[in-house]
């Protein structure tokens, strides 16, 4: 990938895999005040093998690229994180099946693409507790922010996404969780936030700060 966007990509995905190594203790502690306990170590497992077959990556494309990461995670993330975030990737890919540069709006369809693969494959949606609680607002936010006025650049975009993430998450503590493992808790659920819109946000907020150190 030799465009400035498809650059962007590769830089916005390696992050994301950082982080979610990085964060697997967090991860799992989340995780388990309802859940299983076991976010952190099923996504940081399959980002670690990400990275360390970082260069072996075919680049042919955008949508190439995002496929090759997809099948990664899809086996080697375990229990319910390894379809749902492998089905995000790979209709991440399909958005841009036949772009060759990505700009912004490439960006909010790969994102509204991966949202709507979610909630196909977990039979959820906005509401539900689940992680589309904060991808979904903070694709909204981005796409507001990106046809708005103040025309900011990106790493002010990134910002403005990551904010809306976290608070987005942040108001899930309060929801009953109707999907996955914490569903089963009933209203024991209510009272801390969803683990997997937490990690959307902590992870939206990392790619936040290395497009600003990165400017």
């Amino acid at each position: 990938m030799s465009s400035q966007g498809t650059n962007d990509l590769e830089f916005t995905v390696r992050t994301i895999a950082q982080t979610s190594v990085d964060n697997e203790r967090e991860f799992s502690e989340l995780d388990a005040v309802v859940g299983d306990g076991d976010l952190g170590h099923s996504l940081a497992r399959g980002f670690e093998v990400v990275l360390a077959d970082w260069d072996s990556f075919d680049r042919a494309s955008p949508s190439v690229f995002l496929k090759k990461i997809a099948l990664v995670i899809s086996q080697r993330v375990g229990g319910t994180s390894g379809p749902l975030w492998g089905t995000a990737f790979l209709r991440a890919a399909g958005a841009v099946n036949d772009r060759t540069e990505l700009t912004g709006d490439d960006a909010v369809a790969m994102l509204r693409a991966a949202a709507e693969g979610i909630k196909t494959r977990g039979k959820s949606d906005l509401g539900d507790k689940t992680l589309l609680d904060a991808l979904i607002p903070m694709t909204d936010a981005l796409e507001r922010e990106l046809h708005g006025a103040r025309h900011e650049d990106a790493a002010e975009l990134a910002r403005s996404a990551a904010s809306a993430a976290r608070g987005a998450a942040e108001a899930t503590t309060p929801m009953q969780a109707m999907r996955g493992r914490p569903s089963y808790t009933g209203e024991r659920s209510i009272g801390s936030p969803d683990a997997g819109a937490m990690a959307v946000a902590v992870i939206a907020e990392s790619v936040a700060d290395a497009w600003a150190a990165r400017a």
